[in-house]
C-alpha cells in the first residue's frame, strides 16, 4: 500500500468488555479495538481490483481491501451492527489506504459515500459511511492529498438487500436514491464512491449513474470488503 502511515501505531485502547473487534478475544491490549493477531491480518491485506460477474450497467472500475471474511468481516460487523462506532477510525484508514491505491497519483479527490435510509442511520446512531469517510478523508489530507467529502445523494426507504437476489437488488437500488440540490456544486478533482461491502454491484452501479447524472461521474468505487460472489482479478 502507499505509505499514509502506520495504520493502527497511533492509539492503543485499554480492554474493553467487548474484547477484539475482529476475533472477540480478551487480548491484554487492544490496538484501535483490534489485537495484535487481527492488527497483523488487516495489515496483511491488499487493495487489488475486483469484478461482479456479471457486472450491472453503469458500474465504475473497483478496488477492494480484501475479502469479506476473518478480521475485516468481524470488524465490520461489529461497527454497523453492535454499535462499535469507535471502529470508525481504523476503518477509515484501511478505506484510505483503498483510495490511494485505486487513484494512484496523489491529487485532488472528492470522496461520496454511499448513503444510509434514515432508518438505518438511525438504527447504527448515524450514516456509518459518512462516519468512516470523515477520518478517511482527514488520513488522505495528512500525507498531502486535497481531499473534500460530499453528499451529493439521499437514500429512499428500500426492501432489505440481504433478502433479495440479484435481480431484485438491482430493481431496489434503481430507485433508491435521490439527487440533493447540492448536487450541482461540481466536484474537484477525481470523484472516489465508497461503500462498505459489495456483492453484486447493483448499488454501487444505481449511485454512480445517479451521479454520471448530475455531472459527478465516479473514476473508480472503493470498498473495504467484497463478498466470495466477487472475482479478484
Amino acid at each position: 500500500m502507499p505509505d499514509l502511515g502506520g495504520l493502527f501505531s497511533d492509539l492503543t485502547d485499554l480492554v474493553l468488555p467487548a474484547g477484539c473487534a475482529g476475533c472477540a478475544a480478551r487480548a491484554p491490549v487492544l490496538r484501535q479495538g483490534f489485537c495484535p493477531r487481527c492488527v497483523g491480518e488487516l495489515e496483511s491485506l491488499r487493495p487489488a481490483p475486483t469484478r461482479p460477474d456479471p457486472a450491472p450497467p453503469g458500474l465504475p472500475p473497483c478496488v477492494a481491501l480484501g475479502p469479506y471474511a476473518g478480521a475485516l468481516r468481524e470488524g465490520l460487523l461489529a461497527y454497523k451492527e453492535r454499535g462499535r462506532h469507535g471502529l470508525a477510525r481504523p476503518l477509515g484508514a484501511l478505506l484510505a489506504e483503498v483510495v490511494a491505491v485505486a487513484v494512484g497519483r496523489p491529487g485532488p479527490v472528492t470522496l461520496v459515500a454511499v448513503p444510509d435510509t434514515a432508518r438505518a442511520a438511525r438504527a447504527r446512531y448515524g450514516d456509518h459511511l459518512d462516519r468512516m469517510a470523515r477520518p478517511a478523508a482527514a488520513r488522505l489530507r495528512a500525507a498531502g492529498w486535497p481531499v473534500q467529502v460530499r453528499r451529493p445523494l439521499r437514500a429512499s426507504p428500500r426492501p432489505d438487500s440481504v433478502a433479495l437476489d440479484s435481480a431484485g437488488r438491482a430493481a431496489a437500488a434503481e430507485s433508491a436514491f435521490r439527487l440533493r440540490r447540492s448536487a450541482s456544486v461540481r466536484p474537484a478533482g477525481t470523484v472516489v464512491l465508497l461503500d462498505d461491502i459489495v456483492t453484486t454491484g447493483a448499488t454501487l452501479a444505481a449511485v454512480s449513474r445517479k451521479l454520471h447524472a448530475a455531472g459527478m461521474t465516479p473514476k473508480v468505487a472503493v470498498v473495504l470488503a467484497a463478498t466470495q460472489k466477487w472475482r479478484r482479478r
